[in-house]
């Protein structure tokens, strides 16, 4: 069975049709990328099956269960983490605070007092942090964070709640070649050793064929291609998309060895 099962998927925004019947399937531990230009539908499809936007008509379906037009919330508690294209931590905690109250909403223990909830989950809040290779600055406050950094803290906030499924929306964003090849080696990393199934969109293709397991392509709004980083590269109708017939990913060893 899959992890997600997304089928006929659909979003109109009045008369504009902005997700065109999308269909698609993620296993555990898989790494699958959702690619297009400006405009293809990668947000639209990606709100849709985080409840931020509810799919006129279309199913999504978490470990066979229906969980369509379900709250972000609903499904954090279901077992979905997500990142985001501008992080998301509190500039005056600290590194692992910010794990913490992750791992307290998890836990829901939200009305622990503040300064008796600095010693809820130390522990686990360093594991996490050592998974991404943030252990040795667990006191820092996250202002003062170089953005990389700050990138794989975000992903460590993202464990706290142990997702079965990763959503992750641009995460390279901004980032610098070495740091976006880093960020996605570590994403993939944790989706083989924890069997997690993720989710991401990238402008960046060579870092789509550096680290995905299988790409679908959306091209406005419908899905025009899908399978192996190879099958996708090789086909013309992705190419023509991207460079009007030209090879795609053509930097992508240089991504690897990076």
């Amino acid at each position: 069975m899959a992890l997600l099962s997304v089928r006929g998927l659909t979003v109109r925004y009045g008369s504009f049709l902005a997700l065109d019947g999308v269909s698609f399937d993620i296993t555990a531990g898989q790494v699958v990328a959702i690619i297009g230009p400006n405009g293809a539908g990668k947000t639209t499809c990606f709100n849709a099956i985080n409840g931020q936007r509810p799919p006129n008509s279309g199913s999504v379906l978490l470990d066979g269960r229906d969980v369509t037009g379900r709250s972000p919330e609903a499904l954090f508690r279901l077992g979905v983490g997500r990142t985001f294209q501008i992080t998301a931590t509190v500039a005056s905690m600290t590194v692992r605070e910010n794990v913490q109250m992750a791992l307290i909403s998890h836990r829901r223990r939200q009305r622990a007092l503040w300064p008796a909830a600095r010693g809820l989950y130390v522990d686990e809040a360093n594991a996490l942090l050592a998974s991404v290779e943030m252990g040795a600055q667990a006191d820092r406050a996250c202002g003062v964070l170089a953005y990389g950094d700050l990138k794989r803290l975000e992903l460590a906030v993202a464990l706290a709640n142990r997702p079965k499924l990763l959503l992750m929306d641009e995460p390279t964003a901004g980032m610098a070649p070495p740091e976006r090849s880093r960020l996605m080696t570590l994403a993939w990393t944790l989706a083989r050793e924890r069997n997690i199934g993720v989710l991401f969109t990238e402008h960046d293709i060579d870092i789509v064929f550096f680290r995905a397991d299988h790409i679908a392509v959306l091209n406005r709004g419908q899905l025009v291609a899908a399978g192996t980083p190879e099958a996708i590269r090789n086909n013309r109708q992705v190419q023509e998309i991207y460079l009007g017939g030209g090879a795609l990913g053509a930097e992508s060893a240089a991504v690897a060895s990076s």
